[in-house]
């Protein structure tokens, strides 16, 4: 209590101790860093300065104890922080869109290099991102590969608006994405034969296998997370039949997927007799994490094809 009669503001160092203590008795998998995160976020600063922060004295930030709560209750770090980093960029992200994750920079890193190849070669290139979600994918892609055009597809209207934002605020770091709200499967049909990648995170998800985290099964929303089909691999299908459309000879198909659905990954695009024998790609975890595949001619051959796997 201070002089005044009024309760004295504690330390910051104090009070990131208190909020890792709540956070953890909620199970929150990494409630110091999470702590650190939010009080950085309250006081506009980044987590390293925080740390100086801490070591000069600084009082803490006031709305902390009220965001650390509602962290406890589970609610996503990034619905709190209102952004979600991927491959240097901020999204922002928020109830009604899936809060990408670390192990989709892995599946974008495939889609930049091959575009990234194209534009090496022939000066341009053109992605599509099925079921863009927030838009990282592609505005990552944009960021990364200068002379990339990326066509981004979203159905999904709250999903959609997040990636408007997205691309509307990052504009001037990653231009070159080119939003449609549409049917994944069914959208850019004035692209068919022409495009060179294909870079999809869609939904894959059994019905029946509810994901173990509460920020995932309570707050992103069901549209992004479930697949459909006894497998979860329904609407997955439908990408790749629309891959299958859009992309040229020797054009490549990255598509994200459980790390327990290699196989069936590989036999969903093989089935279709569109493209290379399937190959499956690892996050940076060596978890099987993608399905890769280049779009073969009429004879069967690759034409053109920018980069080579070797199956995990």
């Amino acid at each position: 209590m201070s002089a005044s009669g009024h309760l004295a503001t504690p330390r910051l160092a104090e009070a990131l101790r208190a909020a890792e203590a709540v956070l953890a008795d909620a199970g929150v998998p990494t409630p110091r860093v999470d702590a650190e995160l939010l009080a950085a976020h309250l006081l506009g600063i980044g987590r390293g300065e925080l740390q100086a922060a801490v070591i000069l004295g600084r009082p803490a930030p006031r709305g902390l104890a009220d965001l650390v709560a509602r962290r406890a209750t589970r609610v996503p770090l990034q619905h709190l922080t209102g952004t979600a980093p991927f491959r240097g960029l901020e999204l922002a992200v928020g109830s009604g869109v899936f809060v990408p994750r670390p192990e989709t920079e892995q599946v974008a890193q495939v889609a930049i290099d091959a575009a990234a190849a194209v534009v090496l070669r022939c000066g341009h290139a053109l992605v599509v991102d099925l079921c863009t979600g927030s838009g990282a994918i592609a505005l990552a892609v944009a960021h990364e590969v200068p002379g990339a055009v990326v066509h981004a597809v979203e159905l999904d209207a709250r999903a959609h608006a997040w990636a408007e934002r997205n691309v509307r605020e990052l504009s001037t770091v990653a231009a070159g994405v080119v939003l449609h709200r549409g049917d994944a499967r069914t959208a850019l049909g004035e692209l068919d034969g022409c495009v060179d990648v294909v870079v999809t995170n869609p939904p894959y998800v059994p019905p029946g296998a509810v994901p173990m985290d509460p920020e995932v099964a309570e707050h992103d929303p069901a549209v992004a997370i479930y697949g459909l089909g006894t497998d979860g691999l329904e609407v997955p299908r439908g990408i790749v039949a629309a891959a299958a459309r859009l992309l040229r000879s020797g054009g490549l198909l990255v598509l994200e997927h459980a790390e327990v659905q290699d196989v069936a990954a590989r036999a969903m695009v093989d089935a279709t007799g569109a493209f290379t024998p399937a190959v499956t790609g690892n996050d940076l975890t060596g978890r099987a994490r993608m399905v890769i595949a280049h779009r073969t001619a009429a004879d069967g051959t690759a034409r053109g094809s920018d980069v080579e796997h070797s199956r995990s």
